[in-house]
């Protein structure tokens, strides 16, 4: 038998709803930091009240940039010793930093 616990249909498509909501807040971001609406220093200041930004990879979060590839982000995360799996919320407080200036935010 499974560690994992059986859900009820009704706990299940919950679980659907919430995720099919982080998908969509998530496109909204991509579009703004696109857009230039929302900057990526707000978001990663902001992941403190929000969790769905929170929980983004640092790779996706440079990557829905202008100008960002992933040759560049890598560059940018390499030079920051962050992890390609590393999210948001588990920066350290020097790699919060150096992002934030990579970035040309203040910090």
């Amino acid at each position: 038998m499974s560690g994992v616990p059986s859900r009820t249909d009704a706990q299940r498509a919950e679980a659907l709803q919430r995720a099919l909501e982080a998908r969509r807040e998530r496109a909204r971001l991509r579009a703004a930091l696109r857009e230039g609406t929302v900057t990526a220093v707000q978001v990663i200041e902001g992941a403190a009240e929000n969790p769905t930004w929170a929980s983004l990879r640092v790779v996706w979060l440079l990557e829905s940039l202008p100008r960002i590839g992933p040759v560049r982000a890598e560059r940018i995360m390499t030079s920051l010793a962050i992890a390609s799996s590393r999210r948001i919320q588990g920066l350290g407080d020097r790699q919060r930093a150096g992002l934030i200036a990579a970035l040309g935010g203040t910090s």
